[in-house]
């Protein structure tokens, strides 16, 4: 008989779990200390010790943040938890205590740095428990508390975050079953754009030996004029001073609902002369660095990278804009990514405008930056998602997102169903997820790794047909040389 509720001990006190069909969960276990108070807008501190065992059957609180916006609010379920614990994590374990030594895999939610929680019921770490995986998920500061750049604070607050509760992994999960030396993080959008942050940054560097990039790679962020910028305008927006201590003095309410407002101004006119090197970025909270930075060949870190066949449908279809972008529309924002509608319109006969701009805004933002990041880092592996949701009578695609249901082999999920559809493919879902299991066991994930000085491997994952090919659309990928 296995104990319903057993008992590890992290540094900083005991912890009680739950178990359930052979998975132990301990949920909201603080990594760090509540950032509030003295310590808004602070580095994170380490968590308070407490005494005698803590329960860890519910999940904790998640980071301040407002809803999505329609429709996005119905497709992309938002879970949220009040309190100021926030810096908390989630476990999943099929064998609590220490000695198993199982691989580890960390996972960093997206939500493009604003939105998103380790809790919602798609990011359910028991399907990897179950393949023998103990499986952490991350709750960090997001928007403003995370990642508004504010003079007296330092920048990155969430990357930082994510820092410490990776030290808390390699300080704490022995004692749940996991091995601190075979930790994999992955992560999904802007959970994937900070593990391309993360790669290159020194005091990551030992905190994981394997790293999965889903949509989302090293080219995703702010400049810090533009960071100064964009604080600026959200200063002037509350009619106080840019600063950390002027910001800590604003109600939270009234700080959410300004984020709220400048994430809805933004996306109102995205002009460069107002929002700088944000505007084609599609967000105004991101991580702050100098310049772009790939890592090199010496990274030691195996990688995993790739992207939807159609990411932008999700920004497009659901909104209109899809169906009715013109040409001239279409040929204005092809030229704002730095290409011509026409080159891709040859290698497309009959596609609309629409099809056109999604193309290319899906390699400018997802694409090209994970064929970067595989080229600049040998014996990488690279996949893309190519299976087609039936949702918006099939013309959502490949879309953002889609693939994730598919990671956790966990379709049947409300979270995943407003992407996915009713009936997944779950043949094609035992696939994807095995392969990501594969990958933090043995830094295998099942198919040859991308050679840029040779045939490019990628694994394309469709329903029925998954298959290594070389180079998908490389006539595509090489209009972007010296342009992305």
């Amino acid at each position: 008989m296995t104990d319903a509720s057993p008992e590890c001990t992290t540094r900083q006190g005991a912890v009680r779990g739950r178990t359930e069909r052979g998975v132990t969960a301990f949920l909201g276990v603080p990594y760090a200390a509540a950032p509030f108070g003295p310590r808004r807008f602070a580095a994170p501190a380490p968590a308070e010790p407490w005494s005698g065992v803590r329960d860890a059957t519910a999940y904790g609180p998640t980071a301040p943040k407002p809803p999505y916006a329609p429709p996005f609010d119905v497709l992309i379920p938002e879970t949220s938890v009040p309190g100021e614990e926030c810096l908390n994590l989630n476990v999943w374990t099929p064998e609590p205590g220490p000695g198993a030594r199982l691989p580890v895999m960390v996972w960093l939610h997206g939500g493009s740095f604003s939105n998103g929680s380790a809790n919602s019921s798609g990011y359910r770490g028991e399907t990897f428990a179950r393949d023998g995986v103990v499986f952490v998920g991350v709750n960090y500061r997001l928007g403003t508390d995370g990642f508004l750049h504010l003079p007296g604070a330092p920048d990155n607050r969430g990357l930082l975050d994510q820092i410490a509760a990776l030290e808390w992994v390699r300080d704490n999960i022995e004692a749940f079953g996991g091995d601190p030396d075979r930790v994999t993080v992955f992560g999904e959008s802007a959970g994937a754009m900070a593990i391309g942050l993360l790669l290159t940054e020194p005091r990551a560097r030992g905190l994981f030996r394997r790293a999965a990039l889903q949509s989302g790679a090293c080219h995703h962020f702010v400049r810090p004029d533009t960071a100064h910028r964009i604080g600026e305008r959200m200063a002037r927006s509350l009619g106080v001073a840019h600063s950390a201590e002027a910001f800590a003095a604003v109600p939270l309410p009234e700080l959410t609902a300004a984020q709220d407002a400048l994430r809805a101004d933004y996306a109102s006119r995205p002009d460069p002369a107002v929002w700088g090197d944000a505007a084609l970025n599609g967000m105004v909270f991101e991580p702050v660095a100098e310049r772009l930075a790939l890592p090199g060949p010496d990274l030691g870190v195996d990688l995993l990278i790739g992207s939807n066949r159609e990411e932008n449908r999700l920004f497009m279809v659901p909104t209109g804009r899809f169906a009715t972008i013109t040409e001239k529309r279409a040929r204005r924002g092809a030229a704002a990514y730095g290409m011509d509608l026409d080159r891709y319109a040859a290698s497309r006969p009959g596609a609309s405008p629409g099809e056109l701009l999604e193309a290319i805004g899906t390699d400018w933002f997802y694409r090209i930056p994970a064929a970067r990041l595989a080229e600049s880092v040998p014996g990488s592996y690279v996949y893309e998602f190519g299976w087609r949701s039936p949702r918006f009578d099939g013309e959502l695609g490949a879309c953002h997102a889609v693939e994730i249901g598919f990671v956790f082999d966990l379709l049947d999920d409300p979270d995943h169903v407003p992407l996915v559809g009713e009936e997944g493919p779950r043949d094609l879902a035992r696939t994807v997820h095995a392969a990501w299991v594969a990958f933090a066991s043995t830094g295998d994930p099942g198919w040859p790794a991308y050679d840029p000085a040779g045939e490019r491997t990628t694994m394309v994952f469709d329903d029925g047909a998954c298959r290594a090919e070389a180079d998908p659309r490389a006539a595509e990928r090489e209009l972007w040389h010296d342009v992305r």
